[in-house]
């Protein structure tokens, strides 16, 4: 009944968020997940910032869209624990609480790995989409996208497979950072415990306004759960689009350009 009433609750959520959908979006399978706003961490670190739920790079300013390309990580994990990580792209949720994204799930628990891609506004729940399979290793290419008035669009593909998603929503958020971030997502309030997954995940091909985004050292920041740091990126490659992460507090060499 509990499970249950978790389920029900995130639809009651989306269903009062006033969103206007279209593309099949399939329903939550498993536990609620939640990509909150970046929770920032005081402890030290050796990039430009850090957080309990993100690591990754962000900028900001004002923007209107992003892109993004990633190689889904594979992750392990034991029957006795459960653990989850997310690369997505997104606007917003640096400095503010909201947040426009979309991204992929590799996480581990009922003893075994789960992978799936999904798009989310908050204040709801992520929404998985059914119509894309997604498997380790597989390239993801991303794009959130703002239109007219408060109409934004958001697009995942799998270019592993060429199966693509689109949804248009309305999102009135300020657009004033942007994201490539890998995180630790939230389950019923809490931030988990972020999946070991395979390092280096690539992340490459990113874009802010159209653009290049130009990203610096300090644009980078790493992940803190209890004491220790988790998830590491690298500095960006030559071309400043894109940049590798690792599991751990080692940080991995850029990508090639």
């Amino acid at each position: 009944m509990r499970r249950r009433a978790v389920l029900l609750a995130s639809a009651t959520v989306l269903a009062g968020s006033g969103l206007l959908t279209s593309g099949v979006a399939a329903s939550v399978a498993g536990p609620a997940i939640y990509h909150p706003a970046r929770i920032a961490d005081k402890h030290v670190h050796n990039t430009g910032w850090s957080a309990s739920n993100w690591s990754g790079y962000a900028k900001t300013g004002t923007y209107s869209s992003a892109t993004a390309q990633w190689v889904v990580q594979s992750v392990t994990g034991s029957r006795r624990t459960s653990a989850y990580s997310s690369q997505w792209v997104g606007i917003d949720g640096f400095n503010n609480s909201s947040l426009i994204q979309t991204g992929t799930e590799s996480d581990y628990y009922s003893g075994k790995a789960h992978y799936n891609a999904w798009w989310e506004i908050l204040p709801a729940a992520e929404t998985p989409i059914s119509t894309i399979a997604v498997r380790p290793g597989d390239t993801m290419t991303a794009a959130i996208a703002k239109g007219a008035g408060t109409s934004w669009t958001i697009t995942i593909t799998d270019a592993t497979t060429g199966k693509s998603f689109t949804t248009t929503q309305s999102y009135t958020g300020p657009g004033s950072s942007v994201e490539w971030i890998e995180e630790a997502p939230s389950l019923g309030g809490r931030v988990a415990t972020l999946a070991q997954y395979s390092s280096p995940a690539t992340f490459d091909n990113g874009t802010a306004n159209g653009a290049n985004p130009g990203l610096t050292a300090n644009d980078g920041g790493v992940m803190i759960q209890k004491r220790v740091q988790v998830s590491t990126p690298s500095n960006p490659d030559g071309d400043t689009d894109g940049f590798n992460m690792a599991y751990g507090s080692t940080a991995p060499a850029p990508p090639t350009s």
